[in-house]
């Protein structure tokens, strides 16, 4: 019945105007924001750093949205380290029944160990893995303090995504996204979750996730079509490429029809050199278009 009733409020949405709400989002304002994060260091659970972006997470939304709830719990990890982490879910309209779910990881991975990387002792830097998924919710945050949305928003940012070894330690990934799943906020499920990770590469060029297609088709035909009315097919490529696991496959897992919006073809994925230089104020501006105006398709 939830797939009906998403396919039936896509044919609905489909008769406004998708266009007139283009510019809201503002790409430069979203750039501060990565600079912002980086300039605290690697948001790593359990540093100054991390605490230091929590707060200024907090005292952001708190200014933004019409109520902020804080999930935040302690994660044992495999090797029994103890990681103090939270979760950040800014609501917007929280009374109304039909919902859509934004989402990002806060967090920044301790160890640069992607395959590209020049030294695996040292930290990810996260302007791009982290930094601009956040950078993209907190613009849209703006934008919908500015001028209210008709349908409930809820943009969630998660911890601990990042942490751990996503073969041998699987409990210590996704730490947050499952955390949230399994501790949902009051009141019903949103009708649809849009994950956006790496959004913010300099040759930026989204194609279609495997998981995404296989958990929710109808959002991938949803999200690319948007996209595509707003002139942003070139970067939105409407053909299948990687498999990922990543934050969208938590909430699925609990019914959420979760799709993840991500540029894995990023070299400095997972290295030392995930900084400020590598990201551009150009393809946050892409991306935010696109998640503004999914909110926009209801007004």
């Amino acid at each position: 019945m939830r797939r009906i009733a998403l396919l039936a409020f896509i044919l609905v949405a489909g008769c406004h105007d998708r266009t007139s709400h283009a510019r809201e989002f503002a790409g430069t304002t979203a750039f501060h924001y990565i600079e912002t994060q980086v300039g605290f260091g690697p948001r790593i659970p359990g540093t100054e750093a991390h605490r230091r972006a929590a707060a200024w997470l907090d005292s952001l939304l708190r200014q933004r949205a019409d109520t902020v709830v804080v999930q935040s719990w302690t994660h044992v990890t495999a090797k029994g380290d103890s990681l103090p982490l939270t979760n950040f879910i800014a609501r917007f309209k929280p009374g109304a029944a039909k919902r859509i779910l934004f989402l990002a990881h806060w967090d920044s991975r301790p160890t640069a160990d992607g395959p590209a990387s020049s030294d695996s002792t040292k930290p990810v830097p996260g302007a791009n893995d982290g930094g601009s998924g956040v950078a993209v919710l907190l613009g849209v945050a703006d934008v919908l303090k500015r001028a209210p949305p008709s349908v409930g928003v809820d943009l969630l940012f998660v911890d601990g995504e990042d942490y751990g070894d996503f073969t041998n330690a699987p409990n210590d990934v996704l730490i947050g996204s499952r955390y949230y799943a399994t501790h949902p906020v009051a009141g019903p499920q949103p009708l649809y979750a849009v994950l956006f990770d790496l959004v913010a590469d300099k040759d930026l060029q989204i194609f279609e996730e495997g998981n995404s297609l296989v958990g929710a088709p109808e959002v991938v035909e949803l999200v690319w079509d948007t996209a595509k009315d707003l002139g942003y097919a070139g970067t939105f490529v409407a053909t299948p490429k990687h498999t990922l696991i990543d934050d969208h496959l938590e909430l699925q897992k609990v019914g959420i029809r979760a799709i993840d919006v991500v540029d894995f073809d990023y070299p400095s994925w997972h290295t030392p050199d995930d900084t400020i230089d590598k990201v551009s104020a150009a393809s946050l501006q892409i991306v935010g278009d696109v998640a503004v105006a999914l909110v926009r398709r209801e007004d």
